[in-house]
């Protein structure tokens, strides 16, 4: 095939993706010409420098080196050839970046380089984990086919070149990624977007998707140039009705008023339902599984449900296990905002910075809140409080690519693989002690909730909590060992899965925890999802969960817990997430009439109370 041809065939395939990164066309050729023959030439139009600071002058955001036009008629944005390729020094995903780095000598000697860490420093693997945010890009797979484990966000750190181009707000190149679809190949592309003369320093704006003018620009470029934001407010505030219908479906609501669905007690409920284990475990003779949902009474379904006008009107005598707008519960920065209502319009306690309700954690939205989360993070360095922050996506569960950090350069880099909020990390949980590992560990509690009305509020939990259980003795370090600081488990090959049912675990709380009663400690955690409720329903959707005669919900609520201020005495519940149709399969395993329970509870009104306790006012 000649030059022509394969040029056609390249543009062919890469025209979409050079297209959305801004590639001038008139480099495009280059661009190919460069990656069929593997020319890296940026050393004949670029130097590379060391820059020198006096005593006490850098600090974390001060580069190491800088790039500079070394050729001497300058590079010239219209220059057809004026495209260099950047090559990446490590590609890594972060739960094996230590590893690497321990493992692979060549490579944090390399890595060192490039952050200006001493070789022999004892330390230099932990100060390069730290430092190495600034000079970090990430991409993710998502072809078609790929698992939600194989879409985790892939960061890589460029070679020399790459990483000493340094910030500017004005700046005269730009640096975009590039995948190679023929090889699978990744880079950088560098190319100047106006005429940049001998001796000038190579600079990119490492955020230009904000605009120069909006306020949050500063908090975003925290990672490459320090700003004081102290006095800015942290104080959070509702959101409008748009926000919360941002990026969601639209949901119909039944119009006028409508009496419950009639049971008949003299035949059996028929369930259509699109979770097997429920299948599998609801046995009762009041209940029959049917194979479609025509012919139900009840729709049991794992995929979200949105027309509720067509339901009420179709078929006014059928539940569904869902009510409409319930995202505000279930999806994690929507949750945050609709917990915040009950405290009166107080943000925190101004001493000791705790933000309200106590069962909260402190969350911000990394996306609409960035500039008053740092300015939250830098008065809590500030005044030398606990400053470490758990970022977890909006929508994904599992702990995926989600992370623990203390560091503001790493906080502000991670909304670059999605959506994020920011979640102060419990620093002191309440651990317990695995004789088998003789081992404090994190766990945490999941109660299952069962709503049948939020107008009026009725709710229950059942009283059968079970535990997840951190496979590692807990301390405040090495963030990145997910056995130490997570609790979720059983989606790790490798990992130990360790059981407790519920009945084993408050006989061993008993003994490790004498002077904290089980029962108090489920009485705050029951007045606690009684305000989360009651925060949801306050409101009209779709800022709140609307009523429906004909829904009826299963919701399972995970908890940890947490050692107020003043020493390990009183404990205070914090709620982490709200999840829909939750895995229930352990549930069973442990209570064969778990569900059989739930839906004499939910269908035919029948309440055990020793299976079930009712959510009440505290």
């Amino acid at each position: 095939m000649d030059g022509v041809s394969l040029y056609n065939d390249f543009i062919a395939l890469h025209k979409p993706q050079l297209q959305l990164s801004n590639v001038p066309p008139h480099l495009w050729e280059a661009v190919f010409s460069k990656i069929a023959t593997d020319t890296f030439d940026a050393g004949a139009a670029l130097s590379l420098m060391l820059i020198e600071y006096d005593d006490g002058e850098r600090d974390e955001t001060s580069p190491v080196f800088a790039l500079c036009v070394s050729k001497p008629e300058g590079i010239r944005a219209n220059d057809a050839n004026a495209v260099y390729l950047i090559d990446h020094a490590w590609t890594f995903r972060t739960n094996i970046a230590r590893q690497q780095l321990e493992e692979i000598p060549q490579l944090a000697d390399r890595m060192s380089a490039i952050t200006g860490i001493d070789l022999e420093d004892p330390d230099r693997v932990d100060k390069i984990l730290h430092s190495m945010w600034k000079y970090c890009q990430a991409y993710s797979i998502s072809a078609e086919g790929t698992t939600a484990e194989e879409r985790v966000p892939i960061w890589y750190v460029m070679d020399e070149v790459g990483s000493a181009v340094n910030h500017s707000d004005d700046p005269n190149f730009r640096i975009v990624p590039f995948l190679h679809l023929n090889t699978q190949t990744t880079y950088s592309l560098l190319f100047p977007i106006r005429d940049v003369e001998e001796g000038e320093q190579v600079t990119r704006d490492f955020v230009e998707y904000v605009a120069k003018e909006a306020p949050e620009r500063d908090a975003v470029l925290l990672p490459w140039r320090y700003t004081d934001l102290q006095e800015i407010s942290f104080v959070q505030s509702e959101p409008g009705e748009d926000y919360f219908t941002n990026g969601h479906v639209p949901e119909s609501l039944p119009e006028g008023s409508m009496d419950e669905p009639v049971v008949s007690r003299n035949d059996p409920l028929k369930v259509f339902s699109e979770y097997d284990i429920l299948s599998a475990y609801l046995t009762a003779p009041y209940f029959e599984i049917v194979n479609t949902p025509e012919e139900a009474d009840v729709l049991w379904l794992t995929h979200h449900f949105k027309d509720f006008a067509a339901l009420a009107k179709d078929t006014p005598n059928k539940f569904v296990n869902q009510f409409p707008y319930e995202y505000v519960l279930t999806v994690k920065d929507l949750l945050c905002i609709t917990c915040r209502r009950g405290t009166n319009g107080k943000h925190h306690d101004s001493d000791t910075l705790e933000t309200l309700p106590a069962w909260l954690p402190t969350t911000y939205n990394l996306k609409t809140e960035v500039l008053e989360f740092a300015s939250y993070f830098q008065n809590r360095e500030a005044k030398g409080l606990d400053n470490h922050w758990i970022i977890k996506p909006w929508n994904l569960a599992r702990s995926l690519d989600t992370y623990i950090s203390n560091n503001i350069a790493q906080i502000m880099r991670l909304p670059a693989t999605g959506p994020k909020i920011a979640q102060k990390y419990i620093d002191r949980p309440v651990l317990f002690h695995r004789p088998e590992l003789d081992a404090r560990v994190k766990f945490d509690v999941r109660y299952v909730i069962l709503l049948k009305s939020v107008l009026p509020l009725e709710a229950y939990i059942h009283r059968k909590f079970y535990l997840r259980f951190a496979n590692k003795a807990f301390s405040l370090d090495h963030f990145d060992e997910y056995e130490k600081h997570f609790t979720v488990m059983n989606y790790l090959d490798e990992a130990e899965l360790r059981h407790i049912k519920c009945d084993d675990f408050l006989e061993f709380w008993e003994q490790q925890y004498p002077n904290n009663p089980w029962n108090d400690v489920e009485d705050s955690i029951c007045a606690m999802l009684h305000d989360v409720l009651a925060s949801a329903s306050s409101k009209k959707a779709p800022c709140g969960i609307a009523p429906s005669v004909q829904s009826r919900a299963l919701y399972a609520a995970d908890i940890m817990l947490s050692w107020q201020e003043g020493g390990e005495k009183d404990i205070q519940p914090k709620l982490l997430e709200v999840n829909f149709t939750p895995d229930c399969k352990r549930a069973c395993k442990y209570y064969p009439e778990f569900y059989n329970d739930i839906f004499k509870l939910l269908f035919l009104n029948e309440q055990d109370n020793e299976v079930f306790r009712k959510l009440t006012k505290n």
